[in-house]
């Protein structure tokens, strides 16, 4: 009872404090001791499901990709629902707003879905130069920002008007997220690069994060840093956004062939990434400069994407098996 409270706790704290620019309704929040349990479950339809999103009612929204379908998970039950997408969506990302309205990138048909869980109504809104929207954030005054990776531009939906702004932004956008300020940083895998563009003014600048690292996700700190993976070279990047510059970079316990890919930050500032070569997910803590690994129980999982919930739990979807799992 005592651990329950404690972290319970930690999550309200870390909700409270944590400032800065949003990226999610739900603030990550942490568990007093990570034990390293971890629990799967299979969605019902295994179509490269990804991109777990946390709600406010505790609830797990994932992507069903190749089956054009949005699916809820509810832990308190182990259920789960679907909903159905128009074909030809192949929806990739997703984000949950503080109304419990699901967002998703349309990657297969250039648009940003809007989707009411509570009624089954669903909404598009096309991106002006349609193509291949990929990830998505929420910011502190809740417009929706999304990368589109092909098409190498990143757009602005204005959730009130429905209004799509678009930048270019070449290199593969790729990964986003907002930092304390309200500006959004995103990968440029094709271009080892990152970039950001300044909300108010809409100018976009970037930094260099090294020849062959292929930056693939980001993450902001409570601390207001950056974290990035590299997928190219097995390197996660600590990034400083206000001096735009790299601080440290660490090697990955697999290694430059191990793949770094999705990467979140709990409440006490601990980074949790995966490489997709490996079947586990890394947890490193930026003050003792250390690195633990837990093991997970399936083989061939393929995580591309992880969140971490109110509670401080890390949710993880196998792209490759199918199976949502869950450490604590």
């Amino acid at each position: 009872m005592t651990r329950i409270w404690i972290g319970a706790l930690a999550a309200v704290f870390s909700a409270l404090t944590w400032g800065g620019g949003a990226s999610h309704a739900v603030k990550p929040g942490a568990l007093a001791e990570i034990a390293g349990k971890v629990s799967e479950w299979p969605v019902p339809t295994h179509k490269a499901a990804r991109d777990p999103a946390p709600a406010p009612d505790g609830s797990i929204f994932v992507a069903v990709m190749h089956a054009d379908r949005i699916a809820r998970f509810d832990p308190a039950s182990a259920s789960f629902k679907e909903w159905d997408l128009p074909q030809g969506t192949r929806p990739h990302g997703v984000v949950v707003d503080g109304e419990g309205i699901v967002w998703y990138t349309g990657n297969g048909n250039g648009t940003i879905g809007r989707l009411d869980p509570a009624s089954g109504k669903l909404r598009q809104f096309p991106a002006p130069s349609g193509g291949d929207p990929h990830s998505l954030v929420i910011d502190a005054k809740g417009a929706i920002w999304f990368t589109v990776q092909g098409g190498g531009r990143v757009g602005r939906l204005d959730r009130a008007s429905g209004k799509i702004t678009e930048y270019r932004a070449p290199g593969n956008p790729y990964g986003i997220d907002i930092d304390r300020q309200g500006n959004p940083w995103f990968c440029r895998i094709g271009a080892d690069k990152l970039g950001r563009i300044d909300a108010a003014t809409g100018k976009l600048s970037e930094i260099e994060t090294g020849r062959g690292s292929r930056p693939r996700r980001i993450a902001v700190a409570p601390d207001g840093m950056l974290w990035v993976t590299a997928y190219g070279n097995g390197r996660l990047l600590k990034v400083d956004p206000l001096q735009q510059r790299v601080l440290r970079e660490y090697a990955m316990p697999a290694g430059s062939s191990g793949g770094p890919y999705a990467v979140a930050v709990d409440g006490a500032g601990r980074v949790w990434a995966n490489e997709i070569d490996t079947d586990t997910v890394i947890v490193f803590d930026p003050v003792a400069e250390s690195f633990r690994i837990i093991p997970l129980p399936s083989r061939g999982v393929g995580i591309r994407n992880a969140a971490i919930d109110a509670n401080g739990r890390y949710w993880y979807m196998g792209t490759h098996n199918g199976r949502l799992g869950m450490i604590e």
